[in-house]
């Protein structure tokens, strides 16, 4: 069995919930506290122990190429005023195995990770969307890929979401429990209104994927909003192997909206060293006004 090496990130998206911020800067280089959003699923890749990361780009996302390059300039500046604590945090983000390729037209997450076929070759592979930070003892995509080297099967992230919010989520129906938290998926409903989704288990941006995935996704037709859609794919992979879902129990952030976002920027505030002790104290002080 092929260990799996190479994650792929879609990070083609406009960005449309972040106007007008997005209209100049990617999405994914809006920052947590001090930290671009992708940089934490890089981090999460590269933690896990994946070698090689293709990040899926489009129009407007050249900054984040600029992130993961080298800064001379910068570095020597840093280096020659003795800031070392900040020229190892800038030198933290060059020293990995990125890759790049474009996707032309917004045709969906599914035709996203089809842009991957060449990169991936014929190897199981991660999806990482940027959307979903995840925080666990054991990181979300080690612990795919611990099930797949169990199972030798895909494998998705799915996680308890409440029920009026399925319409917002790829929704598993589940066949059986296989093992603590493991399940058989009988069939994956994109954005099922509330009152059709067969469960209440979300698919939240983890998806480790068998290479078949990619034949598929060339013949697939569009789907929910005229869009080639992953889970569309990935259920009909799952009528030809099976397709396990693992259900995530950790702490996840979903920076894909306003709120989130800047919720997940006041809790990992609270946790940042220098910042940390000031916020609470602004906090509640706050508090006290509401």
């Amino acid at each position: 069995m092929k260990k799996v090496r190479k994650a792929v990130i879609p990070a083609a998206g406009l960005g449309t919930r972040f106007l007008p911020a997005t209209k100049a800067i990617a999405k994914e280089m809006l920052p947590i506290v001090d930290k671009p959003t992708i940089q934490f699923i890089v981090e999460e890749a590269i933690a896990s122990g994946i070698e090689d990361i293709l990040v899926i780009t489009g129009k407007g996302k050249r900054p984040i190429e600029d992130h993961f390059d080298a800064n001379m300039e910068l570095e020597q500046n840093l280096s020659s005023k003795g800031k070392l604590e900040l020229l190892q945090l800038v030198e933290e983000t060059t020293d990995i195995n990125l890759h790049f390729v474009r996707q032309k037209r917004p045709l969906g997450l599914g035709h996203a990770v089809l842009q991957a076929k060449a990169f991936v070759g014929n190897e199981p592979f991660v999806v990482m969307l940027g959307d979903d930070l995840m925080e666990d003892e054991i990181p979300l995509t080690q612990q795919l890929i611990n099930n797949f080297e169990k199972t030798g099967s895909s494998t998705l992230a799915v996680m308890d979401v409440p029920h009026e919010e399925t319409s917002r989520y790829g929704i598993i129906n589940p066949e059986s429990e296989i093992s603590k938290g493991l399940y058989n998926v009988s069939d994956f409903v994109e954005k099922p209104n509330p009152e059709e989704a067969p469960s209440d288990l979300a698919i939240i941006g983890r998806y480790l994927l068998k290479p078949e995935i990619f034949e598929i996704l060339e013949n697939q037709e569009p789907g929910t909003g005229g869009e080639i859609q992953l889970t569309d794919a990935i259920n009909t992979l799952n009528n030809t192997q099976r397709v396990f879902a693992h259900q995530f129990t950790g702490k996840r952030y979903d920076v894909g909206d306003k709120l989130g976002f800047v919720k997940t920027n006041i809790e990992f505030g609270l946790k940042h060293p220098e910042i940390s002790g000031e916020l609470k104290d602004y906090l509640k002080d706050l508090a006290k006004d509401l």
